[in-house]
């Protein structure tokens, strides 16, 4: 049994043709994902950027706090007895204090504080700069203005 095809019909079904390329909405949306998703990209870059600045300065100002106590260590017990009896406290910065200018321009003030110390507790206070043993010094050196700082104990 055939079918007679009308006036009006073709032989064959249309088919509905296939779009070739991307719709004005379709590139809208991407291009909206793309701009919300490229601000917080570029944000976190950034900061990974300004920490690694920001460490690589206090890399360098430790290397400056390090190699300061290190000279201090070099210098003669009885030197560093006399600018403690001179400093009066724990708290006082030293004569032996100076200021360093680093490779970016910044001039930092390195504070030597010295006192002599009570290793063993002696006098039961707990008070390591009060009742002190002879021959032994605390030193500090800190970076003013920061919360950098490095000591030890020195002995005679």
């Amino acid at each position: 049994m055939s079918r007679a095809v009308g006036a009006g019909q073709s032989k064959r079904m249309r088919t509905p043709r296939r779009q070739a390329g991307l719709t004005y909405m379709e590139v809208l949306l991407a291009t909206v994902l793309i701009a919300l998703l490229l601000v917080p990209g570029l944000q976190a870059l950034h900061s990974g950027l300004q920490s690694t600045v920001e460490q690589s300065g206090l890399e360098e100002e430790q290397a400056l706090l390090q190699g300061r106590l290190a000279d201090l260590l070099a210098v003669p017990f009885a030197t560093l007895d006399a600018a403690a009896q001179a400093a009066g406290a724990p708290t006082t910065a030293s004569s032996l204090s100076d200021t360093v200018t680093l490779s970016d321009g910044r001039s930092l003030s390195r504070q030597v504080f010295l006192s002599r110390y009570d290793g063993d507790n002696a006098d039961a206070d707990d008070d390591p700069y009060t009742g002190t043993d002879a021959g032994l010094l605390w030193l500090r050196v800190a970076i003013a203005g920061t919360t950098l700082a490095v000591e030890t104990l020195t002995a005679q």
